[in-house]
């Protein structure tokens, strides 16, 4: 079943921070969409709920530097 998640991430701050995130979470299996948009401190995720989970988004995110905010 496909979902969407909005996260919050602080630590963006230009395009190629947008750039970084979406690349490494397309590549997480079960992604299907990701936008990202550094002035609003947010990363929205389209995927499919089975195979893709909200810990390997915030893994995958913190890896790069940034900071998942609930």
């Amino acid at each position: 079943m496909t979902q969407k998640i909005t996260l919050h991430v602080s630590g963006m701050s230009c395009a190629g921070c947008e750039n970084a995130i979406k690349r490494v979470l397309k590549q997480v299996h079960g992604v299907e969409d990701v936008a990202a948009s550094y002035t609003e401190g947010t990363v929205e995720v389209t995927y499919e709920g089975d195979k893709a989970t909200l810990a390997v988004f915030k893994q995958k995110i913190e890896a790069l530097g940034y900071q998942v905010v609930a």
